[in-house]
């Protein structure tokens, strides 16, 4: 028995062809607290709107048979009180904005920003119709991945709500932000977490083969096609395909790509038989892919279909909370001995730039492990662009160089001298220095005293 309309919960219409599509919005509305209706064609919302009338439609402008745009119109005079939102593609702006004028509220750009479209709908339903107050986004443990800046686990909410459906994400970002970190989430977050992940960097196959790689060959196909291969997207057959730099992809292939995702299907080089696969489609790039559609480097076509969901993971340098917290991490993984940063070395870490983001910020954090016999890292200990940001010297410049110490670089060294009772030998240990160079630095500290006392007078 059906509840009645009044015991029922406000109801949101989902008008899209697009399964994947129909079911991120679903899972978007749901976990706001509101009802879901499901259409995917203009006979199917009619009829569900005669049957139920929602409080909300959501309306794709691309539908099979009766398009969005001409469905409108018929939706506005059966409900003329409920608003109409559509869902578009760039190229159809056009037609949504003379949309408007015949009774849609709103429209929406494709990839459709998930924050925006939470905002419209709260906009026009209202948090106090929903069931409850709006329930912050859940994230599962987070495993190894750091995530304390608002910014990255922003990132992580949207990826996280998307993951649950089949639909094409696209994932960008500067090399080595970690969009392969968000991606392999994304796989870990999904119904295909117990398939394989596959990762294919199109950057790094020569274009003489790349269809090959991907599409797989049969046995004889070219020249040294001595047996059959596979090629990535059957291995990834069940799970997820990962396309990194993406952007490199050759036209002709892009095309390839372009047909496996809306059939299903991929054709190995040398057969004419398709083979249906089953795989979830990741991609990322540190490209500006609108672009490389303008210079007719990369198929509008195939941008609409990968970047459903668009997630943009800020460099490390806008994620200054993560900073320090990746650092302690990569620490405790690069050695087994308890390690922390000087107070010194922690403030050239947040002052240095990134631009080789977290990646840049792993190999920095290693070599000073290698480099750090004791319990403290230094700012010498890292590398000479990062040391450099907060004006610390290191052991290998000049013994002038060295008297221009720093007041943090002083105070520690003076409060490790007093923990160790004055003992040379013990302190150097602690602060992962050599004895010679604690003396250097000591001499340094009484000289700049000495000035310092001789200025006074």
């Amino acid at each position: 028995m059906s509840p009645k309309t009044s015991d029922r919960l406000p109801t949101i219409l989902i008008v899209d062809d697009e399964r994947s599509h129909r079911a991120l919005f679903r899972d978007l509305i749901t976990n706001l607290g509101f009802a879901v209706e499901e259409a995917s064609q203009a006979e199917e919302a009619l009829e569900i709107v005669s049957r139920h009338p929602p409080q909300l439609i959501l309306l794709d402008v691309r539908l099979p048979g009766q398009s969005g745009l001409e469905l409108l119109p018929v939706l506005k005079e059966k409900v003329p009180t409920v608003p109409i939102i559509l869902i578009t593609a760039y190229g159809d702006v056009r037609e949504a904005v003379a949309a408007m004028k015949i009774g849609a509220v709103d429209y929406l750009l494709k990839p459709v920003d998930l924050e925006e479209l939470e905002a419209i709908i709260l906009d026009y339903l209202g948090c106090e119709t929903a069931s409850a107050p709006r329930p912050a986004v859940s994230l599962p443990p987070l495993g190894d991945v750091v995530c304390v800046s608002l910014g990255f686990r922003r990132v992580l909410e949207t990826a996280y709500l998307a993951a649950r459906s089949d639909i094409p994400i696209l994932i960008l970002g500067p090399s080595g932000s970690g969009k392969e970190v968000v991606a392999r989430l994304i796989q870990q977050w999904s119904h295909r977490k117990d398939g394989p992940f596959i990762v294919a960097n199109c950057a790094g196959l020569p274009e003489s083969i790349v269809e090959s790689e991907l599409f797989g060959h049969t046995k004889g196909a070219f020249t040294g096609a001595q047996t059959e291969r596979l090629g990535y997207f059957r291995a990834a057959d069940g799970g997820t395909l990962f396309l990194d730099e993406i952007g490199d992809l050759p036209p002709p292939v892009q095309a390839k790509l372009l047909r496996a995702l809306e059939t299903g299907e991929i054709v190995p080089v040398g057969s004419e038989r398709p083979i249906r696969v089953d795989f979830r489609l990741l991609a990322a790039t540190n490209r500006d892919l609108t672009t490389l559609v303008r210079e007719g480097r990369f198929r509008e076509d195939l941008l609409f279909r990968i970047n459903a969901v668009e997630l943009v993971v800020p460099p490390l340098k806008d994620r200054v909370e993560d900073i320090l917290p990746l650092a302690e991490f990569f620490a405790k993984r690069f050695t087994k001995r308890v390690v922390r940063f000087s107070p010194q070395a922690e403030a050239c870490l947040l002052a240095y730039s990134w631009p080789g983001n977290v990646r840049e910020l792993r190999n920095a954090v290693q070599r000073a492990c290698l480099l750090s016999q004791g319990e403290i890292i230094l700012p010498e200990h890292l590398p000479p662009s990062v040391a450099l940001t907060s004006g610390i010297t290191s052991d290998r410049q000049s013994t002038a160089d060295e008297g221009r110490l720093s007041a943090m670089e002083r105070a520690t060294i003076l409060a490790t001298l007093a923990e160790c009772r004055g003992n040379r030998t013990q302190a150097a240990k602690k602060l992962g220095i050599s004895r010679r160079a604690l003396i250097y630095k000591i001499r340094a500290i009484e000289s700049q005293l000495n000035h310092s006392s001789r200025d006074k007078d």
